[in-house]
Order: C-alpha cells, then sequence, then structure tokens
C-alpha cells in the first residue's frame, strides 16, 4: 500500500505563501519587506481557490508565490537592510549616551546600497525599460514640483527635476514628441522612441498641498528605483544619438552671451538647462545624420506595406517640422516648460522675457517673432507683424498635423473642443462634428464643395426615385384591358374575335416559368383597381378582351442580392461554429451592439446639446 496523501501538502497549499510567513522566514520588518518587493518588482497575488491555499480557511489574507519569496531571500540587499537596522540600534544608544565621538564615527560609516544590479536583472535590453516607462516618467515629473515637506526628501525632488530635464532635453534634440494634450491633471505627452510609444503626465505647477491619506514612503521607494533606471535610460538615449552625459549646454551659441568674468557656466549649467532653450553639445559636431539605404524587396506581396510606411514615414518628416521658421514668445502667464518642449521638438524657436528666467534668445520687441501666446485680455503695445493666439492652437496643431487657421484661437474668443489625440475614431466608431470638419479640412473639402457633394447626392437620389416610378407606370400602361367596339353583325363579330384569338397565341408565347409571374399579377390586380376608379362603369354590351403580354425581365438590385447572400452566409457560419467557440462569438456580438448604442447615445447627446446651443443664443439675442 503506497504512502497516505496528507491534506494541503500539495499543490496550491505549496505554490503559495502567505505575507507573515514570508516574512518571518526572510526575517524583515514589514516596512523592508515592503520596500524590498518594490526594488525586486515581486508584488501580491490572488489564487483562484483561496479556501485550498489557506488550508481550508475563509479568512482574508494577502498570498505571495513561494518561488518569488525564495528568489528574494537570495538577493544581497538584504544583508545591506539588517546593517542599516544595526546602524539605527547604536546610533540611538549614542545619542542616549550623549556620546558626541560616537555620533560622529557612526554618522560617517553609514552604511548604503546600490540598487544597479537589480534594475539590469528587471530590464536586461533598453528596449525592456523604454515599454515600462510610462510610470516612471508619471512619477519623477511629480516628484518634481513637489515642495520642500517633512515627508519628502529634498534630495529627491531634486534629482527627480534633474532627471525629468534631462529626458526632456533629448526629446527635443531627437524629435521623438507625437502627441500633446492639456487636461485638468496636467500636460499629456506621447513620445515615440525605438519603436515604442510612451506616455506620461507633467503636472501643472500649481500650489500643492501634500494629502493625510498618501504613503509617501511607499512612493518614495518607487522613485528610488525609477531615479536609477530612468538615469540608465538618459544614458544609453544620449549615446544614440550623439550627445554627452551628463548633457553640456553651448551657452555661447544665444545671442545672450555670457561674459566669463561675470559668471561660472558650471553654475549657472543647471539654470541653462531647466530653459530647455539651449543646445547641447555632442560627441562629433561634423557628424552628418546619414540616410538609410532602401533596398527593393523580392516579395511583391508587401507592395502595399511599403507604400503604407512610404506615407507614414513622409507624415512623420512634416510633423518633425511642423513648426519650422516660425518664431513664438511666450508672455508671463503661460506655462514655460510644456511649450517650450512642445514647439522645440518639433523645430520651433521660443522665447520669453529675460527678467522672467534665464535662456530668453530674443524679446518681445524683435520683428521678426511671428506668434505670441497670451492666456489674458491685449494690455499695452501691439504689433501688427504677428498674430496673437491662445496656447490652445500649438498643441491642437501638433495633434493634427497641420497649422490650424487662427481665428478660432484669438485672445478673447471662446475656444474649440481640444479633441484628445489619443481617442481612435475608427475603433471608438463615433465622430464629433469637430473632428470631421478637421478631417476635411486635411483632405482639402471646402464647405462649397461639401454643400455641392450633398446636393449632388441628392439629385442621384431623385433620379433614380423618378426612374423608378417611370418603370411601373410602363408596366401598368402594358397592362390595361384592351376594350375592343361592338359591330352590328354579331355573326361575324364571333369569327372575328376568334380569329383574333388564334393570331395572338400563336403569336405571342408566354414564359410560365419565369419567376417574376406573381409579382406581375399583383401589379397587375393593382393597375386593374386604378384603372377602375378612374374609368367610368363600362356598358353591359361590351366584352372586354385581356391581351396576354410577355414576360419582362426582372429589374434586380444587385447590392440588395449580394447583402442577402452575404447574410445567409453569415447564418450558415454561424451554425458550423463549435459549441465551445459560440459563447465566445456571442460575446463579440454583445461587444459590438453595445458598441453602436453608446454610438447612438453619444450622438442624441450631441443632439440635445446642439438643441441647448440654439436655444441659449436666441435667447441672447
Amino acid at each position: 500500500m503506497g504512502k497516505m496523501k496528507k491534506k494541503h501538502e500539495s499543490g496550491a497549499a505549496t505554490a503559495f505563501i502567505p505575507r507573515n510567513q514570508a516574512i518571518k522566514k526572510l526575517q524583515l520588518t514589514i516596512a523592508d519587506f515592503r520596500r524590498l518587493c518594490i526594488l525586486k518588482g515581486v508584488y501580491p497575488v490572488e489564487p483562484k481557490n483561496k479556501k485550498k491555499v489557506n488550508k481550508g480557511k475563509s479568512g482574508n489574507r494577502t498570498f505571495y508565490f513561494a518561488k518569488d519569496i525564495n528568489y528574494l531571500a537570495s538577493d544581497p540587499i538584504i544583508n545591506k537592510f539588517r546593517e542599516f537596522k544595526t546602524y539605527v540600534k547604536r546610533l540611538k544608544r549614542a545619542k542616549g549616551r550623549r556620546d558626541v565621538k560616537a555620533l560622529g564615527r557612526l554618522r560617517a560609516n553609514k552604511p548604503s546600497y546600490k540598487i544597479d544590479h537589480i534594475v539590469k536583472e528587471r530590464y536586461p535590453t533598453y528596449t525592456d525599460a523604454i515599454r515600462d516607462l510610462d510610470d516612471c516618467l508619471s512619477l519623477i515629473f511629480l516628484f518634481s514640483v513637489l515642495p520642500k515637506s517633512k515627508r519628502v526628501y529634498v534630495e529627491r525632488v531634486h534629482l527627480a527635476k534633474k532627471l525629468s530635464l534631462e529626458f526632456m532635453h533629448y526629446l527635443i534634440a531627437s524629435k521623438s514628441l507625437r502627441k500633446c494634450f492639456i487636461s485638468i491633471k496636467g500636460y499629456y505627452f506621447q513620445a515615440e522612441i525605438k519603436g515604442q510609444k510612451v506616455t506620461w503626465v507633467m503636472p501643472h505647477k500649481l500650489a500643492y498641498q501634500c494629502p493625510d491619506d498618501v504613503d509617501f514612503r511607499i512612493m518614495s521607494t518607487f522613485v528610488e528605483f525609477y531615479s536609477i533606471m530612468l538615469g540608465f535610460i538618459n544614458f544609453k538615449s544620449y549615446q544614440d544619438i550623439g550627445l554627452i552625459y551628463p548633457p553640456k549646454l553651448s551657452v555661447t551659441n544665444n545671442e545672450t552671451k555670457i561674459n566669463d568674468d561675470e559668471y561660472d557656466l558650471t553654475d549657472l549649467n543647471d539654470e541653462y538647462l531647466a530653459s530647455l532653450n539651449c543646445d547641447m553639445i555632442k560627441i562629433n559636431q561634423n557628424q552628418d545624420e546619414s540616410q538609410g539605404d532602401e533596398f527593393p524587396l523580392a516579395e511583391e506581396e508587401n507592395a502595399e506595406q511599403i507604400e503604407n510606411a512610404k506615407i507614414e514615414e513622409e507624415n512623420l518628416n512634416k510633423l518633425k517640422i511642423l513648426f519650422k521658421g516660425l518664431k513664438f514668445f511666450l508672455n508671463r502667464e503661460v506655462p514655460r516648460e510644456p511649450f517650450v518642449l512642445a514647439i522645440r521638438s518639433f523645430s520651433g524657436e521660443v522665447s520669453w522675457d529675460k527678467s522672467t528666467a534665464l535662456g530668453s534668445t530674443y524679446q518681445e520687441s524683435d520683428e521678426t517673432i511671428t506668434h505670441q501666446i497670451v492666456d489674458r485680455p491685449l494690455v499695452g503695445k501691439t504689433y501688427l507683424n504677428r498674430v496673437y493666439i491662445q496656447p490652445q492652437w500649438v498643441f491642437d496643431c501638433i495633434n493634427e498635423n497641420m497649422l490650424l487657421p487662427v481665428d478660432d484661437y484669438l485672445p478673447g474668443a471662446v475656444l474649440p473642443p481640444h479633441l484628445s489625440p489619443f481617442v481612435d475614431t475608427n475603433d471608438h466608431g463615433y465622430i464629433p462634428p469637430e473632428k470631421q470638419k478637421l478631417i476635411k479640412m486635411k483632405l482639402g473639402i471646402t464647405d462649397t464643395e461639401d454643400k455641392v457633394g450633398d446636393e449632388k447626392s441628392e439629385n442621384k437620389s431623385e433620379e433614380k426615385i423618378l426612374e423608378k416610378t417611370d418603370v411601373k407606370a410602363s408596366k401598368k400602361e402594358e397592362t390595361k384591358i384592351v376594350k375592343k367596339k361592338p359591330s352590328k353583325n354579331s355573326d361575324s363579330e364571333d369569327e372575328s374575335e376568334e380569329s383574333e384569338e388564334e393570331e395572338e397565341i400563336n403569336d405571342m408565347k408566354v414564359d410560365l416559368d419565369s419567376p417574376d409571374e406573381d409579382e406581375q399579377e399583383s401589379e397587375q390586380e393593382s393597375s386593374l383597381s386604378e384603372n377602375e376608379e378612374e374609368q367610368t362603369k363600362p356598358d353591359k354590351t361590351k366584352k372586354p378582351i385581356i391581351a396576354v403580354v410577355k414576360a419582362q425581365p426582372k429589374v434586380e438590385n444587385k447590392n440588395l442580392l449580394l447583402k442577402r447572400q452575404a447574410d445567409e452566409e453569415r447564418k450558415l457560419s454561424e451554425m458550423m461554429i463549435p459549441k465551445k467557440n459560440k459563447r465566445l462569438y456571442d460575446k463579440i456580438i454583445k461587444s459590438k451592439k453595445k458598441k453602436n448604442q453608446e454610438v447612438e447615445k453619444l450622438k442624441q447627446k450631441r443632439k440635445i446639446y446642439d438643441e441647448n446651443q440654439v436655444k441659449n443664443a436666441k435667447k441672447i439675442k
């Protein structure tokens, strides 16, 4: 007889481990355990059957994979956590004894650790790190605008600010920015780095109060890891485009040259780095960007893909030089960082008043300025050789990949809706009227052409209706009753009638197998009823003779036939779906119906909104 298997000694019960057991196994405090899990990328899991994993108990517990805990136990950073724990105990003892020498000695030998090896373990390649860059950038940009407080270390805030500025300089130099969007939370940006799309949020620089319900220790641990990760990414990114890291700025290239006797460039490097308006020194200034060679492919099947790729590349090159030749000037009320990043990433020039910050290249009195961005009513001197616009114009132009008309963005004007570039109208189904207008503008369709197209479509529909009515009228005329006048001699009448009937029967050939027989009979009946109403009642002496009419081919709608055939084929294919895949198919159909319902709801909402706008406009008048 084999060995008896005991309960909860195999399977799911051994694959998971509760958090308390994991802490005892690693001999760490709960704070250190959380910190270690965040750094190593180990997170709790939800087992399928909690009762089996919890050995028959139904209480709520946090579980981890047992193999993950074994993986944590072998990391050398645990020893550093234990050393730091003993350091804190010795420091408290020295403070209690008021031993100044011991305090100085302990603080000089404070244990430290590095997490470079953890970053390399989690992200072996540069592309892997880029894929996971969204959360990293959002948190780094958040910490870069936090005020000084007891909950957050000032050094981490400064480091986050420095890393975020370096990353923005890389975006400007490589022209990697693709989309921008302004929201209540902040400025949404999307960049394309090595074929990977990276999206993050840059918060507004407003007065901020630290909330009480947020654990900043956990967030600080994430920032500690992400700062090392972003440092690696910045270094590799700068090396790929031939820039020196840490970045060195060519400040003397600007119009506002600095005398070496008055200032030290090393001290002002951080301030000029924060301006985002200075070019960086390259490793080799004379190196040219070589374009890749085109190699023809042997396969003819990829011709369409090659054409699409060429079109996308042309649109991308057009986007990169969208603001080329334009000079912008920012007023004091306009936030500087996001707009300098957006304008310079698309080959534009930008400046501001020299009293607000360092890095301005020209002043407001420069006559070569083409656009001045303002966010308040115009006060003071205005220039006729430039356009005054609101900030939204810059972001809308980037998202639409074209310079939009400035009439809707003048100071004091009611701005058009700021449409999100992250919504795909093809997948969503609903296209707002403003988006339709922009699409027509891209295609070069004017309002007059659009009206002409609508009139042509209406005329075509009217012509089709007239053709149908003409066909019906001709059929009715052919099926009318042919009546013959009676003669005086009844015998001659009978003979003539018989001879005429025989001739008609011999001459006419009736197609009995035609599929339109029933339809023709119904049309004949309808025409008879109409004729009876129109004509007066015939005399009893007159004998009606019904002529046999040759069958005509039915005018069939090919599109309708194709649609019916497609529906029949779809129904047959639905019948042939296996039962295990039928549920999935039903879910897909249900989701499509739900999507169509949502689109209809949005259309109804838009209709109600437009009606309310018209009513409000009438009330104002």
